[in-house]
């Protein structure tokens, strides 16, 4: 299934701002003034995704080339020998 990460990340992101403007708007007592830091936490963590997982996605996609030709050079190689070994075996 074919998804956009970056897209999630972002609205991710976006969700976080949200809550932290609104909680800004409704004001906190002192001691709930963490869940500031939360939402700061979280928007940061959207923002490095939204950074990140393109690097990510493509470092996948040249892993998967290489091995892709790597399977292929293999199968080549495979479908070679038994002519070597058939060529051999007549030989003898």
């Amino acid at each position: 299934m074919q998804t956009n990460d970056v897209r999630i990340a972002a609205a991710g992101a976006a969700a976080w701002a949200v809550a932290f403007v609104v909680l800004l708007i409704v004001g906190l007592p002192d001691e709930d003034r963490w869940w500031l830091w939360v939402c700061v936490t979280g928007f940061a963590s959207g923002l490095f995704g939204v950074w990140y997982v393109p690097r990510l996605q493509a470092r996948r996609a040249k892993q998967e080339a290489a091995r892709a030709a790597q399977r292929e050079a293999e199968a080549e190689a495979d479908a070679d020998k038994p002519a070597e070994t058939a060529e051999r075996g007549r030989g003898d």
